[in-house]
C-alpha cells in the first residue's frame, strides 16, 4: 500500500504586525477583552503590494527546500484559500507559474478555515491511487482584506499568512486517515455574503459572524470528529503525540484538548502570535513545531479544523 508522507514544511507571515494595543486605537476594544476571549495578542497583515500568491510562494519555497526536491518534480499543487488573487485563474496556477513548474495538476480548494485539511485529504487520495508522486499543499490567506475594521467582533480575530507541506508517495505510513464533513444549513452563521455581478461587488463584502453560535458548533463538531478518527484507527487518546488544531480561539483549543484528555503541553498553539489565519493556520502551526524541534519523525499528529460552511475535518498523520 502506498502512503502519502510529509517530507517538508514551510511557513510565512507578513512583516507587518498588528497588536491588541494598536487595535485599541482603531476600534472600541481592549487588550484584556481580546486576550480573555480569544487568546490573541498579535496578528500579521499583508502589505498593500502583497497578494495571497506572494505569501504562498514564500511558504512553498521553504517547504520545497526542506523536502529537498525541485518545483519541477511536483505532480500536484493545491492551494487552500478563501482570498484568491483573481476570480480565475486559480491561485494554484499563479503559484505554479512563479515556481517554474509546467504541467502539474493545479487547483484551489475553498473550505475556509478547513481548507488545508480538505486540500491535504485530496492530495492524499491522488497519491494513494498512484496518480501523483509529489504534491505541494498550501493554505494561504490575505484574510484581513475581508474585515470591517470598525467591527470589533471580527476585526480582532484574523490575520494573514501561508503554510505549506510537500507530500511524497511512500511505502512507510504517513497520512493514516482523513475525515471531512460539511453542513450548508449553517451558511449564515459565518459568512461573507457578497457576490460579484457585472464586474462589481453586490452585497456586503465583509465577514459576518455569530460568535457564540460558532463557538458552540466548533466545540461539538471537533469533539465528534476526534472520536471518529480515533475509532477508525482503533486508537485511544494516549496514541496522539501532538494535537495541531485550527488556531481560531484558545478556548476552543483548550476545550478540544480537554475532551481528548491531552495536556496543553501536547498541543501546538500559535493563536497568540498569529491570530486566526483561516486555511493557513494548521500548516503554519505544523511548520512552527517542526522547525523548533517539538515534532519528530514517527510522532503521531492529529490535525483538525472547522470553518464557514460549516466545514470541518481532521487528518491523522504519522510524521
Amino acid at each position: 500500500m502506498s502512503y502519502s508522507r510529509i517530507i517538508g514544511t514551510g511557513g510565512y507571515l507578513p512583516e507587518k504586525i498588528l497588536s491588541n494595543e494598536d487595535l485599541e486605537r482603531m476600534v472600541d476594544t481592549s487588550d484584556q477583552w481580546i486576550l480573555e476571549r480569544t487568546g490573541i495578542r498579535t496578528r500579521h497583515l499583508a502589505s498593500e503590494n502583497q497578494g495571497t500568491c506572494d505569501l504562498a510562494e514564500k511558504a512553498a519555497v521553504l517547504a520545497l527546500t526542506a523536502a529537498g526536491i525541485a518545483a519541477s518534480e511536483l505532480d500536484l499543487i493545491i492551494v487552500a484559500t478563501t482570498t484568491p488573487d483573481r476570480i480565475f485563474p486559480s491561485t494554484a496556477c499563479l503559484l505554479q507559474a512563479r515556481l517554474g513548474n509546467h504541467g502539474a495538476i493545479a487547483f484551489d480548494v475553498q473550505a475556509v478555515c478547513s481548507g488545508f485539511i480538505y486540500a491535504l485529504s485530496i492530495a492524499d487520495k491522488f497519491i494513494k491511487t498512484g496518480t501523483v508522486r509529489h504534491a505541494l499543499v498550501i493554505g494561504a490567506e490575505t484574510f484581513s482584506r475581508l474585515l470591517d475594521w470598525t467591527d470589533r467582533n471580527t476585526c480582532v480575530l484574523f490575520g494573514d499568512g501561508a503554510g505549506a507541506v510537500v507530500l511524497k508517495a511512500s511505502e512507510e505510513p504517513g497520512i493514516l486517515s482523513t475525515h471531512l464533513h460539511a453542513d450548508g444549513s449553517y451558511k449564515d452563521m459565518l459568512t461573507v455574503p457578497a457576490t460579484v455581478e457585472q464586474g462589481r461587488l453586490k452585497g456586503d463584502g465583509f465577514v459576518k459572524m455569530h460568535g457564540h453560535d460558532v463557538f458552540k458548533f466548533a466545540v461539538k463538531s471537533l469533539d465528534r470528529i476526534v472520536k471518529e478518527i480515533l475509532a477508525t484507527n482503533q486508537l485511544d487518546e494516549n496514541a496522539i503525540d501532538w494535537l495541531i488544531p485550527h488556531q481560531a480561539n484558545i478556548r476552543i483549543i483548550k476545550a478540544t484538548a480537554k475532551r481528548l484528555k491531552l495536556p496543553m503541553e501536547k498541543v501546538v498553539v500559535t493563536v497568540s502570535e498569529h491570530g486566526n489565519t483561516s486555511a493557513a493556520s494548521v500548516p503554519l502551526a505544523l511548520d512552527v513545531a517542526v522547525r523548533d524541534g517539538r515534532i519528530q519523525r514517527d510522532h503521531t499528529l492529529l490535525l483538525e479544523a472547522v470553518g464557514g460552511g460549516f466545514t470541518w475535518g481532521a487528518v491523522l498523520v504519522k510524521y
